[in-house]
């Protein structure tokens, strides 16, 4: 299946999580300057506003930007301070994009071996095949087992393609070996999986729509955004009372200190691929029944302290 793309006034960054922090940390001096650099070549393009997400930045114009807008945008974001150029892909315009499955895939895919199938096995085994090239990734593959008791996996993968589905058609019923076994491309349907967001960090619901005022932060769940952790939260802070005493987190360096993530409260941030909640964000009605377990937990833990009280 096939999707248009967002509009084409967006101008979509591919950068790494490091880099888009620092990079929105100033994004007000950043549209700034970049509308003055954009101003000096007498274009009519101009930069509305930038915004992330899960794959890096997108910044938004007034109208479709040209290749020589691209260029300027492109020099200035790989230039700015503290970012490393090498984890920035140049910026483009969006595309369509196509929804794709590769069947017969193992999920164990060494000898001998329960290692799992990884995201970085499969970068690896789609660099390798030609049919590939000039195909370019939309998001991250999603590896899924084909059941509990299987030992073969289902890797999803959305490229961007025209509204034709030229890329698409090249692709799909094509065959390539991955080990001793041969992988089939087929099409599938879109499936955007359960909406995260990036507000709060909870599932269900997108950033847009989000009713908390404020943000919380993924690391600690505190009420500040994630970029001003170290700014905000006790643990980054000196404090000499405390035994063994706390040393301050050096500017720069980003938070070594652990916290139990907002929605499964493990050792991990809310948006990591090992949560349990990722680990089934394309399944809706796992995600009900557990935030309605939450729910029901949380109440009748309130129940059992009002209680206590009333004996007292």
């Amino acid at each position: 299946m096939t999707t248009k793309g967002p509009s084409r006034k967006n101008i979509i960054i591919l950068i790494s999580s490091e880099n888009t922090v620092t990079f929105m940390r100033n994004s007000l001096l950043n549209v700034a300057n970049i509308n003055r650099e954009l101003q000096n070549t007498k274009t009519d393009i101009l930069v509305d506003y930038i915004h992330s997400d899960n794959t890096g930045i997108v910044v938004v114009t007034n109208k479709v930007a040209q290749q020589s807008d691209l260029s300027i945008i492109n020099h200035y974001v790989k230039n700015s301070n503290d970012i490393n150029p090498l984890q920035v892909e140049d910026p483009r315009l969006p595309k369509s994009k196509s929804y794709l499955k590769i069947i017969r895939i193992p999920y164990f895919p060494y000898a001998n071996s329960q290692e799992k199938l990884t995201l970085t096995d499969i970068e690896s085994i789609l660099k390798q095949n030609y049919i590939f090239d000039n195909i370019s990734l939309a998001s991250k593959p999603r590896i899924i087992k084909v059941s509990p008791k299987s030992d073969m996996a289902i890797v999803w993968i959305d490229i961007w393609d025209v509204q034709s589905s030229h890329n698409a058609k090249l692709l799909i019923n094509r065959c390539f070996n991955v080990g001793n076994n041969i992988a089939t491309i087929r099409g599938a349907n879109m499936n955007p999986g359960v909406p995260q967001c990036k507000n709060c960090w909870k599932w269900g619901h997108s950033t847009f729509t989000c009713c908390i005022q404020g943000s919380k932060c993924i690391k600690c769940n505190g009420p500040h955004k994630s970029e001003h952790h170290r700014e905000f939260e006790w643990c980054c802070k000196a404090n000499n009372k405390t035994n063994p005493p706390r040393l301050e987190t050096k500017k720069g360096k980003p938070c070594p200190h652990t916290f139990k993530c907002s929605n499964y409260k493990g050792d991990h941030q809310a948006n990591l691929n090992n949560c349990l909640f990722w680990r089934h964000h394309f399944n809706r009605e796992w995600h009900i029944k557990k935030y309605t377990e939450i729910h029901e937990n949380r109440l009748q833990s309130i129940r059992s302290r009002v209680n206590g009280i009333n004996k007292q």
